[in-house]
Order: structure tokens, then C-alpha cells, then sequence
């Protein structure tokens, strides 16, 4: 009885397990928050409002605002790939500041780089709607920073010294298809940014590095985003990230490019769906099971013995 009964909950959460990981580490989709009105994927903080029908708004589009967003599950995956849709929206013709997306070993710390901590260890995405001394560049721009712990954003110059690579997104602010971005990472091999704001379906390729940084083994997966005089709604519509197992492909397309760091079109990847977080699972699983088997071999044994004693 004991024994079957451990068998029933070990396969119900193998298969729970095991459809989260095929599914992906991290996702937020509407309707956001359980029953308790918790997430069981993200926290949140600061002046972010969630409106469970329909958004997660980091900020709205009132000035001093600051507001973040932070998986409790980090990435621990060699390769993954991170896809959100959100919305930069607002009333005014004058608009600012932006939002970012965060993989950093620092979790849920505010700050004043688009609402996160300065100094941060990991990689940081900007989606930067205000220009503050970039000549030559059109702004809305988004852009790659690399954080080794100790280096600071340069707001003064919308992060120009360390920059690692980026491209401009003009239309990506109100823009009349679903916005999109989509990174992809391949330890030691890839990292790549691609924008849906154009068309539905339709992905401009942002930067494409074959030489990426490294990633912290153990980083959360944010976002955060600010307003100073100048203000937007910053809203994050969903999240989901998933393990990767196959290697980077290319096709001999290439797709719609503008800005820095430009490339060949690469083939989206599909995770190994029968592959190592199944096999993961079944060997726990087993062990387990062989475990409880020999548990209840050797109980019955010593009774056994302790019978023949009378």
C-alpha cells in the first residue's frame, strides 16, 4: 500500500515536472496570479499594477514611476531561449524612459537603470524610448549590455561605452501588431535578439553574436522599467522560456536587419522533446522506486527474523 501510493505520486509529479520543462523554466500568462492572488512563477514590486485579464504594468504613464518584475525560478539551463510580448504605450508626444529585461545573478533589485540595480552581474536588454546623447542614432533604441559586477551604465549616454550590441526599433512604441522580442542562448556559441514590431509573424533580426558573453550558470530571468519627467505605460504581456538542446542552425535567408550587429538568419530553435529532462526524471524515478523496494524487502525480513525468535 505504502509503496503504491509513492509509485502514484512520483509519476504525477514526473509528469508535471517533466511538462514544465518541455513547456519552458518560466512563463507568465494571463491570467497572472493563482487563486491567492500570488504567482507561482514571478514576484513583483515597486509601481507595478497587475491586471489579471490583461497585463502587467511595470509602470504607467505617470512621471517618477518605477516598477520590476522577477522570476522566483532561475534559468539554470546551458541553453535557453526567452520570448515575451509586451506594450510601450502613453498619451503624450514626449515620452520616456523605457524598460529592460534582466538575466542577472542579482534578483528583485531596484534601481535607478531602468528601475534596477546598477552594477548588476549578468546581461541586460534595453528598450530604451528616450534619447538622451546619442548622436546619429535613432532612438527608440535596444540594446545588449554585459555586467561584470562592477561596471556602471552610463545613463548620461544611453549606455554607449558598453554597449554590446543593439539596433533601432523605430515603431516599436504604439505599434499596430503585437511587440515581441525573442533571445536566444547558446553557451559559448550564440546570443541573439529578434523584434517583432513591423508585421505579425514577421521578425527583425536585432544582433546576432557568435561570441557571447558568459551568462552567470545561475541567473533570474526580470524586468523593470522607469519614468522620470517624461512618461509611458510599460506593460509585459507574457513570458515563456524554454530549455534548448539542439545546436544553432542557419538557413541561407536573411532576415530584415537594421542598426548593429547584423547577421544571417538562424533557424528557430525547437527543444529535444524526448530528450535529457525525461531521461533525468525516469532516472530518479527508478531510483527511487528501487529504493522503496529494498526498504520494504528489508522490513519484512527483520520481521521475519524477529518472529522465528518465539
Amino acid at each position: 500500500m505504502w509503496l503504491s501510493t509513492l509509485t502514484a505520486a512520483l509519476f504525477t509529479a514526473f509528469a508535471w515536472t517533466a511538462k514544465a520543462a518541455e513547456e519552458g523554466e518560466v512563463r507568465s500568462i494571463a491570467p497572472y496570479l493563482d487563486s491567492d492572488m500570488q504567482s507561482r512563477w514571478f514576484d513583483f514590486g515597486g509601481d507595478t499594477i497587475v491586471r489579471t485579464d490583461s497585463y502587467i504594468r511595470l509602470t504607467s504613464d505617470r512621471p517618477s514611476q518605477s516598477g520590476w518584475l522577477f522570476s522566483r525560478v532561475p534559468l539554470t539551463a546551458t541553453n535557453w531561449e526567452v520570448e515575451v510580448e509586451f506594450k510601450v504605450s502613453g498619451k503624450n508626444q514626449l515620452y520616456g524612459d523605457g524598460f529592460a529585461m534582466w538575466i542577472t545573478r542579482q534578483r528583485a533589485t531596484p534601481g535607478d537603470v531602468f528601475g534596477h540595480a546598477d552594477n548588476f552581474e549578468g546581461l541586460g536588454i534595453f528598450v530604451d524610448t528616450y534619447k538622451n546623447n546619442r548622436p546619429g542614432v535613432v532612438f527608440p533604441y535596444v540594446m545588449a549590455m554585459s555586467g561584470d559586477g562592477q561596471t556602471s551604465y552610463d545613463k548620461n549616454t544611453d549606455g554607449r561605452p558598453n554597449e554590446l550590441a543593439g539596433c533601432s526599433a523605430r515603431g516599436i512604441r504604439h505599434a499596430t501588431v503585437p511587440t515581441k522580442l525573442r533571445l536566444t542562448y547558446f553557451y559559448d556559441k550564440q546570443l541573439k535578439l529578434e523584434l517583432q514590431y513591423k508585421a505579425e509573424g514577421e521578425w527583425q533580426e536585432c544582433f546576432n553574436l557568435a561570441n557571447p558573453p558568459t551568462i552567470p550558470s545561475v541567473a533570474y530571468l526580470g524586468f523593470s522599467a522607469e519614468t522620470g519627467e517624461l512618461s509611458d505605460n510599460h506593460d509585459i504581456i507574457s513570458v515563456r522560456s524554454k530549455n534548448l538542446y539542439q545546436s544553432p542552425g542557419t538557413s541561407g535567408s536573411k532576415s530584415s536587419t537594421s542598426g548593429k550587429g547584423r547577421g544571417s538568419y538562424t533557424k528557430p530553435y525547437q527543444p529535444d522533446k524526448g530528450g535529457s529532462w525525461t531521461w533525468f526524471f525516469t532516472k530518479i524515478i527508478l531510483v527511487i522506486l528501487v529504493a522503496g523496494a529494498a526498504y520494504v524487502g528489508f522490513t519484512a525480513y527483520r520481521t521475519r527474523q524477529k518472529s522465528h525468535r518465539f
